[in-house]
């Protein structure tokens, strides 16, 4: 069975190697251990047999020598032979003195195990019958007289049985290894396609997201890192259609922000060039329309070029030593006429020391706090106070903005500071001034939070900077 490349292969072809590799493993061990296990049995049987016939002989026949051995050759081996082995006694030089056999007799021998009895010790040897072919284990054993070795007992077995009934063991234990192979490779087929079937289903559903589709889910039911992936792709569409929802706003706003100024421009300019205005003061107050508008299309501007200086890592501060108590009586300076208009006041509470001297950008730093103020005018009830206070907390200064307006609610609270989000889209602007004053006071490794309690408390802005720098890239 082939199957395609891929996950699939790849899960399926580790399985059957981790097992085939503990099979052939174990399998090796198995039959070491039964090949050991019924050699030593026969080796253990010959050798107690052997040692036996030795101990007796010594025992019994401790005065013969040599020269003597001859005349108890048949005797030795009537007394001392094996049932299932051949029983050779051969000299210490290695010649087959006599057999129980009667075969080889004369013949040299110079194996390992007859050198070893030569020398006074009990020795096992495997390997070839050199007439036969066939394979044998001979245990060697000493004959002794007066402490000298005189004579070897060997007894000689064939392996031929136990090798076959060694193969049989080997063949049923290799049938068992293909079974459970086989039976793993179909398990890890099983398992692979329970990991590459919800793959498919969301690469197809991440194929059809990258289209523009959206509208599309996942099933979230998948088990571990899968449902998480699935949750994640899930959210992240979800994200983008609300990015998306952001983003037509943003465009309806902009168009009618940008609208609005240009047609009174285009409408005035038209006005005045056609001649009709003859009173002097209509002119003036025409051309002031036309400034005005003209510095809100600026401003617009300028907004958006921030917002795409600050998307690509490209706005850049002019990093100098700020006094932020100077700054802030400015910025209150700069909004007290408008705020007049609707008979706010806006009153500074300074609990820091005097030389309030802070490293930053000094015209972001007034930018953000310009646009915090100007918020607070905007929304704050008519006949109400604007408090801007600065203390130090710590290792930073505290700037406080705090209005009583009209509050935001909860549900807007913690997007408000989102690239685009207006809390009433139809109410003007960009949507992007809170954004872009919580990157300048990022970028000075600063913090921006609000906190907006309902009427008549308003909204509170709180924009911490560190007392050292710690600038962010």
């Amino acid at each position: 069975m082939m199957i395609k490349a891929g996950m699939k292969r790849l899960v399926v072809s580790h399985y059957f190697l981790v097992v085939l590799l503990t099979l052939i493993l174990v399998e090796s061990v198995f039959i070491y251990s039964v090949r050991t296990y019924y050699y030593n049995t026969i080796s253990n049987q010959l050798s107690n047999h052997a040692q036996v016939s030795a101990s007796f002989y010594n025992k019994f026949h401790a005065n013969l020598n040599v020269m003597l051995l001859d005349t108890q050759l048949a005797d030795i081996t009537d007394s001392f032979a094996h049932n299932n082995a051949e029983l050779q006694v051969i000299s210490t030089q290695g010649t087959i003195l006599t057999s129980s056999s009667g075969f080889s007799v004369r013949e040299q021998l110079f194996t390992k195990d007859v050198q070893a009895a030569a020398q006074g010790a009990t020795s096992r040897w495997i390997g070839d019958n050199p007439g036969t072919l066939e394979r044998i284990m001979a245990v060697s054993t000493p004959l002794q007289s007066n402490g000298q070795s005189i004579a070897v007992l060997r007894y000689i077995t064939s392996l031929e049985a136990v090798d076959r009934v060694i193969r049989t063991l080997s063949g049923i234990a290799l049938l068992i290894g293909l079974i459970i192979l086989a039976t793993v490779t179909l398990i890890s087929i099983a398992l692979a396609n329970s990991i590459v079937k919800p793959l498919h289903h969301i690469t197809t559903a991440s194929s059809l997201m990258a289209k523009g589709r959206f509208d599309t889910r996942i099933d979230e039911t998948y088990r571990y890192e899968l449902g998480e992936l699935a949750q994640t792709l899930n959210y992240m569409a979800e994200e983008i259609v609300k990015t998306d929802n952001l983003k037509n706003d943003f465009i309806s706003s902009i168009s009618h922000e940008l609208r609005t100024p240009l047609t009174s421009i285009k409408g005035w300019s038209e006005t005045i060039l056609l001649g009709d205005l003859q009173d002097i003061n209509v002119t003036k107050r025409g051309l002031k329309i036309i400034s005005k508008e003209t510095d809100r299309l600026v401003g617009l501007v300028e907004e958006l070029l921030d917002f795409s200086r600050l998307e690509q890592k490209q706005l850049v501060l002019e990093v100098k030593q700020t006094n932020i108590l100077e700054l802030l009586n400015e910025v209150i300076l700069q909004l007290t006429t408008k705020a007049s208009i609707k008979n706010n006041s806006l009153r500074l509470i300074n609990n820091a020391p005097e030389n309030s001297i802070i490293p930053g950008d000094e015209n972001r730093l007034k930018q953000v706090f310009i646009n915090l103020v100007d918020n607070a005018v905007k929304f704050a009830h008519p006949d109400t106070t604007i408090d801007v206070s600065l203390l130090v907390e710590r290792e930073y200064y505290v700037i406080r903005v705090r209005d009583q307006g009209i509050g935001i609610p909860a549900e807007h609270i913690n997007k408000v500071t989102g690239k685009f989000y207006q809390v009433n889209p139809g109410g003007g602007g960009t949507g992007l001034g809170l954004s872009i004053c919580k990157e300048i006071i990022n970028l000075h490794g600063g913090t921006l939070t609000l906190e907006s309690i309902q009427e008549p408390q308003g909204t509170e802005v709180a924009v911490r900077l560190p007392i050292t720098q710690v600038l962010r890239q």
